[in-house]
């Protein structure tokens, strides 16, 4: 996808229709759409990363395996898409398989949920960004990289640092060297 997304557009849209079929829907969204709503980074983005679902038991929401995708959702983002001219898979699940393997340590300590119609979108810790960044940096090569340019903006301490590198090593102990490596770039 070479488009940058109208993100806050995207996401009304899908809440809107939504809505209007009488359904409510949460999502977490990690990836660069959830940086640019938290005001983090001001870059154009080409898709939404949902991570996970939520499902609301009175006060609380559990969060819960992005897949399978609600139906409702399914149609909406669809006509969404459609009707935004959208590429299709401008919302999607990819980052799943890390819902598998274990999320950040405080996932969701002071998750911020904004509203959209009847989608909310759940925005994680900060320092969980702190985390999937430094994971996603590891594999992409080089300070110029749009990850690495978001962990920056993140602005980790050093402590947070070695944490996420601590929780990257429960994930994928093969790349630690090049963990370090990046980690040694953010603090330079």
């Amino acid at each position: 996808m070479d488009v940058d997304l109208p993100i806050e557009r995207a996401l009304r849209a899908v809440g809107e229709l939504l809505a209007a079929d009488g359904h409510e829907e949460r999502i977490v969204v990690v990836g660069g759409a959830a940086l640019v709503l938290l005001g983090v980074v001001q870059r154009g983005t080409r898709d939404v990363d949902v991570i996970a679902l939520g499902r609301a038991h009175a006060s609380v929401v559990e969060l819960v395996a992005p897949e399978p995708v609600p139906a409702a959702l399914v149609e909406a983002i669809a006509r969404a898409a459609r009707d935004l001219g959208l590429p299709p898979g401008w919302m999607n699940t990819m980052v799943a398989s890390q819902w598998r393997t274990g999320l950040p340590p405080r996932f969701d300590e002071g998750m911020t949920w904004r509203r959209f119609g009847g989608l909310h979108v759940g925005l994680p810790s900060r320092f969980a960004f702190v985390c999937l960044k430094l994971y996603a940096a590891a594999d992409q090569t080089g300070p110029g990289s749009r990850h690495f340019q978001d962990l920056r903006a993140l602005a980790p301490t050093p402590a947070e640092l070695e944490e996420a590198r601590a929780w990257i090593g429960t994930q994928d102990p093969t790349i630690d060297h090049i963990v370090a490596k990046v980690v040694a770039h953010v603090r330079a």
